[in-house]
C-alpha cells in the first residue's frame, strides 16, 4: 500500500478489525521510510450481475424489482414481507452462487415462480400469469390443471 504521505509501498499493518457494517476491514498502516501512520480500508470487490432481458438488452440485477413484482403477486394473500424477503435472498444467493455474471430474465422469473409455488399458489399463478403471459382462459387452466394433478400426485404418496 502505497503511502499518502511519501509515496513509499512497503508499510505494515499495525492493527486490523471490521468496520461497524462488517462490510469492510479497517487497517491501519505505518510506512517503514517515513513512519507515519494511515488507514486503509479493504472491501470485497463485487462484480454486478447483468440481466438479459427479453428484448437482448441488459441491466444490472435489482431485488427491489424482483421483490417488488413478487409483492405485487401476494397482495391480498397471507403471505408476510420477512417470507418474501428469505424468498428474494434464495433466489440472489443462488444466482451469486453460479458464477454466471449474466442471466436472463427468464431465469429469475423461473426462480420467482419456484420460491413462490412454495409459499402460496394464489400468489405462484398471479405471478406466472404476467410472466407467462398467458393469452386466454385455456392457457390459465392448463397451468392450473398441472398444479392439481402434480398435488394429487404427491398426496397418494
Amino acid at each position: 500500500m502505497k503511502c499518502p504521505y511519501c509515496g513509499e509501498l512497503e508499510s505494515k499493518v499495525i492493527d486490523s478489525r471490521p468496520t461497524e457494517d462488517g462490510e469492510k476491514i479497517r487497517r491501519r498502516r505505518e510506512c517503514l521510510r517515513c513512519g507515519k501512520r494511515f488507514t486503509t480500508y479493504e472491501i470485497v470487490e463485487t462484480v454486478p450481475l447483468m440481466v438479459i432481458k427479453k428484448d437482448r438488452s441488459r441491466q444490472v440485477f435489482d431485488r427491489q424489482k424482483l421483490l417488488g413484482g413478487m409483492l405485487r403477486a401476494c397482495e391480498k394473500r397471507p403471505v408476510s414481507y420477512e417470507m418474501l424477503e428469505r424468498a428474494v435472498d434464495n433466489i440472489e444467493q443462488s444466482l451469486l452462487n453460479s458464477y454466471e455474471r449474466e442471466v436472463t430474465s427468464i431465469h429469475i422469473g423461473e426462480l420467482a415462480m419456484e420460491e413462490l409455488k412454495k409459499i402460496d399458489e394464489v400468489a405462484y399463478v398471479r405471478f406466472a400469469s404476467v410472466y407467462r403471459q398467458f393469452s386466454d382462459l385455456n392457457t390459465f387452466m392448463n397451468e392450473l390443471k398441472e398444479m392439481l394433478s402434480k398435488r394429487s400426485g404427491q398426496s397418494e404418496e
